[in-house]
């Protein structure tokens, strides 16, 4: 049975897979498989869990998002999106490795 709680969770995070899905999937990968489109666009998978967890990342979603990437547009969220974005891209992350 689905509690409450993971199905809104599921829904946040297919609501987040939907953003990036037309937002970043052409130059990303935003799954947990398949290479990104542009080889120089890190897959979302990929991203270091120091990233994610950071809390500063968040902000800058919402502040407005860019890169150094001089092709990257800058994507702003409001609060719920941000929150949704980030909750998908860290159900996706592939395990760490040892180091």
């Amino acid at each position: 049975l689905w509690s409450v709680a993971a199905h809104g969770r599921a829904e946040e995070q297919r609501n987040g897979k939907e953003m990036l899905q037309q937002l970043c999937a052409g130059c990303h990968a935003i799954g947990r498989t398949g290479a990104s489109p542009n080889k120089l666009a890190p897959p979302f998978r990929s991203f270091s869990e120091t990233k994610l967890y950071d809390d500063d990342f968040l902000q800058r979603l919402q502040r407005g998002y860019s890169s150094i990437h001089r092709f990257m547009p800058t994507f702003r969220f409001n609060r719920e999106d941000a929150e949704e974005v980030l909750n998908y891209m860290k159900s996706i992350q592939e395990p760490s490795r040892p180091k």
